[in-house]
């Protein structure tokens, strides 16, 4: 079969890795007999350059008549919050996501084996293994809810941001952890605040109805204070943490910096229908931009969650990521995982070496 992928390079070492990714994709198409073709798609701060919006109009839609969407990063300084919202990477960013209607963000924190002493943790806990599935629901709550600004008369100029979640949303967020738990080691972890909030104990309520008609599946409610610790404590006890936009955000944070580095963990963001975007979960650097320092390891474990999630490729998916670990496993690195007396390997050398191996 041919597969159609929208390729988003964006900005910064965006192009470097993306430009790997594909060689590796095409180098999958070449041993198992598929077909990729590519389509150029402009977004971030590099269409702000070339055309005055970040997400220029048409974007979606180019997207949309694709088989999945590739993205590399997007962002920097040159775009900045002194700039107008249109010109800013980061709305391009919630624009497509919402277009796309790409709601359930799959973020897999995996400790590779050559990788363990680069991990932050106790040798001892590090050994244990880490292999971490987060879903964030990536389309509702505090970052898409009403906003306000204004004067009181005492206390000076006030701020609110509204968190909102509906029944809809938290179930179908819920179902997609569910079903991913399935394919996995069978645990749920729903992470909520719901002795303070409203939201999560609406968000637990829908939860534990999932639980039951779920009833294969292991399930358990965890404060999201309490599961900041755990991640940090013990993370291999976690199969699939499921919770909110901002708690998501910021535990995803946490749990990848537990394995290692940053520039080693892929990432889709998924709805109904649309197509799914990948990319890596690390910024655009573009400070490295160009110099063939980049890591490509994370854009091409990204591919290879697209070839498992939206092809349907799992042979595909488990040569590549077994290709990762080889490669690894050898002793080559990037400067950004390099230990100390190793030299390191370029953006290109390390694509070259990953497909190679395939």
């Amino acid at each position: 079969m041919n597969y159609k992928i929208a390729l988003i390079p964006g900005d910064g070492i965006g192009p470097d890795i993306v430009k790997q990714a594909v060689k590796v994709l095409n180098a999958v198409g070449e041993k198992f007999g598929h077909s990729f073709s590519y389509v150029d798609v402009l977004m971030g701060g590099c269409a702000t350059d070339a055309v005055g919006v970040s997400y220029p109009e048409g974007t979606a839609e180019a997207c949309k008549a694709c088989d999945a969407v590739l993205l590399g990063a997007v962002g920097g300084p040159k775009w900045g919050s002194d700039k107008p919202a249109q010109q800013r990477p980061e709305t391009a960013l919630l624009a497509i996501r919402k277009d796309l209607g790409l709601y359930a963000n799959l973020r897999p924190a995996t400790l590779r084996p050559a990788l363990k002493s680069a991990s932050p943790l106790k040798r001892e806990t590090a050994e244990k293994g880490i292999d971490l599935m987060l879903v964030r629901e990536l389309t509702g709550g505090i970052y898409f809810g009403k906003r306000d600004k204004y004067q009181t008369p005492d206390r000076g100029l006030e701020a609110t941001d509204l968190m909102a979640y509906s029944e809809m949303e938290i179930e179908r967020i819920g179902r997609r952890a569910f079903e991913l738990a399935r394919l996995r080691r069978g645990k749920v972890s729903s992470v909520d605040k719901a002795n303070v909030l409203e939201t999560s104990r609406l968000w637990r309520s829908v939860m534990h109805r999932l639980a039951e008609e779920y009833s294969d599946v292991v399930y358990e409610d965890v404060l999201v204070d309490n599961c900041a610790m755990q991640i940090v404590k013990d993370p291999g006890q976690f199969d699939v943490l499921v919770t909110e936009n901002m708690f998501g955000d910021i535990l995803s944070d946490e749990a990848s910096m537990v394995t290692g580095s940053i520039g080693l963990l892929p990432s889709a963001s998924m709805g109904d229908s649309a197509p799914a975007l990948y990319e890596p979960i690390h910024g655009s650097a573009p400070d490295i931009a160009g110099q063939d320092k980049a890591n490509p390891i994370a854009t091409i474990l990204s591919a290879a969650m697209m070839l498992r999630y939206s092809f349907h490729l799992s042979a595909e998916a488990d040569a590549v990521e077994r290709a990762v670990d080889a490669v690894l496993d050898a002793g080559w690195r990037t400067p950004d995982i390099a230990e100390p007396g190793v030299t390191p390997v370029g953006t290109e050398k390390m694509g070259a070496l990953i497909c190679a191996a395939l």
